[in-house]
């Protein structure tokens, strides 16, 4: 459990160092800086879910929070459950980017996003470094669950366990 925890916690501390630098920086510069054909800084506030769906205002806003602390809570007691390496730091780094953006909807008052790619007249919707850790922490227990050999594993000498718990 501790690798998920500590995981959490640099991507806690990595996503609110991210945000306070990026935000006074964008600020100086209009709010978006092109960095290159494909990919800009910007500054957004997300005031919904992701994606920014669901907008709302502060009662949306608390209600997002509460939400999002059960799930949290959730994930951590599957967390504790948990004895492989693999799902361990996927949920973790889940519950780092959820706390992230927790952090944002209490402190800020919204989420701010800054990544914003575009090609081909495709563009995908700004976000961040917490909205990142939860798309790989997400995609990375949808690989374990659906791996040969996952539901096999166990907690025996074969499976990938982890002992410092």
């Amino acid at each position: 459990m501790r690798p998920g925890l500590a995981l959490a916690a640099a991507i806690v501390i990595l996503d609110q160092i991210s945000k306070a630098w990026l935000i006074g920086w964008l600020a100086e510069r209009d709010d978006w800086l092109a960095v290159t054909g494909f990919f800009n800084l910007v500054l957004v506030w997300n005031r919904g879910i992701s994606f920014g769906m669901l907008q709302s205002g502060e009662t949306g806003r608390w209600l997002l929070v509460f939400f999002s602390t059960l799930v949290c809570l959730g994930l951590g007691i599957w967390l504790r459950r948990q004895t492989h390496r693999l799902p361990i730091l996927a949920l973790g780094a889940v519950i780092g980017g959820a706390v992230g953006n927790i952090i944002d909807r209490v402190w800020r008052g919204a989420v701010a996003d800054f990544f914003d790619f575009h090609l081909m007249g495709y563009h995908w919707p700004a976000f961040n470094v917490a909205d990142s850790a939860i798309a790989l922490g997400v995609a990375v227990l949808l690989y374990d669950s659906f791996r040969p050999g996952a539901a096999e594993d166990g907690p025996g000498p074969k499976g990938n366990r982890v002992k410092d718990d």
